[in-house]
């Protein structure tokens, strides 16, 4: 059984390492692409679905000895939140850049800083969520160092 926590935190760490470097990469290189969004929410996925076979092991009565792991094991939740709350602000952090006062300004705007201020935008969300799942690459991989059943 710890065994199979463990591969699934591994697998956690894995897809959460590709949806980091590849977010890295294209926000160095000044771009966007969707592949990073659909990486992200199936990392975002297998975090949610550790997070489930953790606690039905739990309700089952196998309990890791390690206290820890329940908090490693979880917090890539809380972490996946923040990080959707912060790609709120971080837009919002464009446009008051920009000086405008909303996204219904950015409308006003000739077409081609239109594509300016949104490209900004998301490069800006991208950095945000390649960072949060560069965190839950190391929370996922100490949920496996101390997962023992």
């Amino acid at each position: 059984m710890s065994g199979a926590v463990v591969a699934g935190a591994i697998a956690v760490a894995s897809l959460n390492a590709l949806a980091a470097l590849l977010g890295g990469w294209l926000w160095r290189q000044g771009r966007t692409a969707r592949s990073f969004w659909v990486g992200l929410r199936v990392a975002q996925a297998s975090a949610l679905v550790l997070a489930l076979a953790v606690g039905v092991l739990a309700a089952a009565g196998h309990y890791s000895s390690e206290r820890l792991f329940y908090l490693y094991a979880l917090l890539p939740l809380a972490i996946a939140f923040v990080a959707e709350q912060l790609r709120v602000t971080s837009a919002q952090a464009v446009l008051e850049r920009r000086g405008l006062a909303d996204a219904r300004a950015v409308g006003e705007l000739p077409e081609g800083e239109q594509h300016l201020v949104v490209g900004a935008i998301l490069r800006r969300e991208m950095g945000v969520m390649a960072l949060s799942a560069a965190v839950v690459v190391f929370l996922a991989l100490r949920a496996a160092e101390t997962a023992h059943f």
